[in-house]
């Protein structure tokens, strides 16, 4: 029997190449973990191959999930199997093959991206100037280096209409698990801190304030579904329930700035159907002191009505922005550098130890300005306007579709949940440093991708206002 020759074996160079990958995966289990057990997960590799080859966005949207949501933390059985580690290298992976050997990713750059190059660059480049280079380079190399992939491959890799819808689901669903924690923990008195707020204890939204910013933005894409018409009685359905879920969960943190990211995604919704100004304001104000009552505020130990004059929470904010701005009057340029605001706090602080303890900034904006300097602030601020600008003109674009066969419902309701998250980032993040973590890097992402996705399908016009 006549043998094929070498040169018909390598005719197709994307076999090759798969079957090369897979040789070298399967020959890594018993490398490492000498024992037959090991060998199991031979069995799969084959088919995980082909889904994240063939679905791409989808792994992309899971690294998303667990990443902004924290489920493997929320949900400790899911931690052993290491998901936001194996969809990263997967998003890493299918983002290289589909850029170097189909080329069925279409790699696109838009002025928003150069407007976060700016900032991430110099935030690279402050590492060099910071008070403690090797604590910069770790914590960049641990979160804001995948950051910054990962900006780029979700804006790369969410084109088509049917990622929109999926992600747009999938947040709500991600958001109503930790809020279904957040009310089952309250109910039952876990993991409470000053008697009265809750968190969800050895995660990272073990802090009250971080887990209500991480509930607004799903909130603001279930009141997205439960007030567009036309993306179904189902989806209408999910969205009143994450409306329940979400603001009961925020109010059960009695988190000031949760409850004003509230009123604010609320309040964007409410431009788009009440016209009066006044009226809207009026609402507002008597939904926020409602909210208030609520959450019981004034029983917190911290902030509440026991205590006279500036409560011990809000001084501890003062003395922390105090610090944060000299510590970026000292260096104006690149500030003290990545996450080390607190190393550097006692050597900028304006009050004495005896008077209260080190604490985070509690605040994006004066983070982003401790850490990355005047001109990284100045960078940040017109990055977050950017993103406002380019998804307002996305909406806009959107609307004048009203009543015609073009108007999509679904794409309207991403642009507008997405739009009202952002203003939620920007009110409870004035009381959270959160300036160099997820939440509002996924929201430029899927911006941008909205944007490219407009200017992909939608003729481009004269904006109007809203």
């Amino acid at each position: 029997m006549q043998l094929p020759n070498i040169e018909r074996l390598f005719i197709n160079r994307y076999q090759t190449v798969t079957v090369a990958v897979y040789c070298t995966l399967a020959a890594l289990p018993s490398l490492i973990f000498p024992h037959p057990i090991a060998l199991l997960p031979l069995a799969v590799i084959p088919l995980g191959l082909i889904f994240i080859l063939k679905k791409p966005f989808v792994v992309c949207l899971i690294f998303i999930m667990f990443s902004f949501f924290r489920l493997h933390e929320v949900f400790p059985q899911l931690d052993p199997i290491k998901i936001p580690l194996l969809t990263a290298l997967g998003s890493y992976f299918v983002l290289a093959w589909h850029i170097i050997l189909t080329k069925k990713v279409q790699v696109y750059w838009r002025h928003e991206h150069t407007i976060f190059a700016r900032f991430f660059g110099w935030v690279v480049i402050g590492i060099a100037f910071s008070s403690y280079p090797p604590s910069a380079f770790s914590s960049f190399t641990s979160v804001y280096m995948k950051i910054g992939i990962m900006v780029l491959a979700i804006s790369w890799l969410m084109t088509e209409h049917w990622h929109f819808k999926l992600a747009h689901f999938l947040i709500i669903c991600s958001g109503l698990a930790v809020g279904g924690v957040t009310l089952y923990n309250n109910a039952n008195g876990i993991g409470m801190v000053e008697e009265t707020r809750v968190t969800i204890p050895g995660t990272s939204l073990g802090d009250p304030n971080d887990l209500s910013l991480v509930l607004s933005f799903p909130m603001s894409y279930a009141v997205a579904f439960a007030t567009t018409k036309g993306t179904g009685k189902i989806r209408t359905l999910l969205g009143l329930i994450g409306i329940v879920v979400f603001v009961s969960s925020i109010i059960a943190t009695q988190s000031r700035g949760g409850l004003l990211a509230t009123v604010a995604v609320f309040g964007i919704f409410g431009l788009r159907i009440i016209k009066s100004k006044l009226l809207l304001i009026s609402i507002g104000s008597f939904a926020l002191m409602i909210l208030v009552a609520a959450a019981g505020i004034s029983d917190r130990k911290s902030g509440g009505a026991a205590e006279d004059g500036v409560d011990e929470s809000a001084m501890g904010r003062i003395h922390a922005w105090e610090a944060a701005f000299n510590m970026a009057l000292r260096n104006p340029m690149t500030g003290v550098g990545l996450s080390l605001f607190l190393d550097n706090y006692w050597d900028y602080a304006t009050h004495s130890r005896a008077e209260g303890q080190a604490h985070v900034t509690h605040s994006t904006w004066f983070q982003v300005m401790s850490e990355s300097g005047f001109v990284g602030f100045g960078l940040f601020g017109f990055m977050i306007f950017t993103i406002f600008m380019s998804i307002r003109s996305s909406l806009m674009r959107l609307d004048r579709n009203k009543g015609s066969p073009e108007y999509d419902p679904h794409m309207t309701a991403i642009a507008i949940g997405t739009y009202a998250g952002l203003v939620g980032f920007c009110v409870s993040g004035t009381f959270l440093s959160q300036g160099f973590l997820w939440p509002v890097y996924i929201i430029t992402s899927i911006s941008i991708a909205i944007a490219n996705f407009m200017d992909n399908h939608y003729p481009i016009k004269e904006d109007a206002d809203i």
